[in-house]
């Protein structure tokens, strides 16, 4: 009897050693990933900005368009209500909106698009002979498509969000519809 009260006890006591006090996200955990691994693109105001620009923030990162009918103003209004909800360590949150139209969304009309949701977001631009690269790097799909007008078209493409450590560190996936309570908390955990 003894002898099974000790192996009990040394299997409890190796099973609390199993799980560490890991944080549980919301989001896909990628942590030790090795895709997504940062970038080197100018953004909306000429200035080139690298994942070591933000060191001390987590940072958001999501590849959209400005022409975008759904996702990413859904997206960018979301991660306005998750910095919102930082309180006063809302300034550790960067939101780094990368576009897949690098035609299109020039630099005044990415100034414009990202001022509508907050000024201190960020847009980057990826020439056209980058993005595919950039975009298999990130693991991001996207496609041009035609529309019946003559020189219109839309862009389809992945629609989640990847989230960096405050040491520039790829952590996390946060789906798109995840929400901004989900994502709060997710934030919340990677500042402590």
């Amino acid at each position: 009897m003894n002898m099974q009260k000790f192996l009990a006890w040394l299997v409890l006591c190796v099973l609390c050693a199993c799980s560490p006090d890991k944080p549980v996200f919301k989001s896909i955990d990628l942590t030790g990933a090795d895709y997504a691994q940062g970038f080197e693109l100018p953004d909306q105001f000429g200035q080139m900005r690298t994942m070591a620009d933000f060191k001390g923030k987590v940072v958001v990162v999501f590849f959209g368009y400005t022409q975008c009918p759904d996702f990413c103003p859904t997206t960018l209004s979301e991660w306005v209500q998750v910095k919102k909800s930082l309180g006063d360590k809302a300034d550790l949150l960067q939101a780094v909106f990368i576009t897949l139209d690098p035609e299109r969304d020039t630099p005044e009309l990415l100034k414009a698009y990202m001022a509508n949701f907050d000024p201190a977001f960020l847009a980057l631009i990826p020439t056209l002979e980058q993005l595919p690269d950039l975009a298999k790097r990130f693991k991001v799909y996207y496609k041009k498509v035609d529309s019946s007008s003559p020189g219109a078209y839309t862009m389809d493409h992945s629609a989640g969000t990847y989230v960096y450590d405050t040491n520039g560190q790829l952590r996390l996936y946060a789906r798109y519809g995840l929400g901004p309570a989900a994502m709060s908390a997710d934030i919340a955990q990677l500042l402590k």
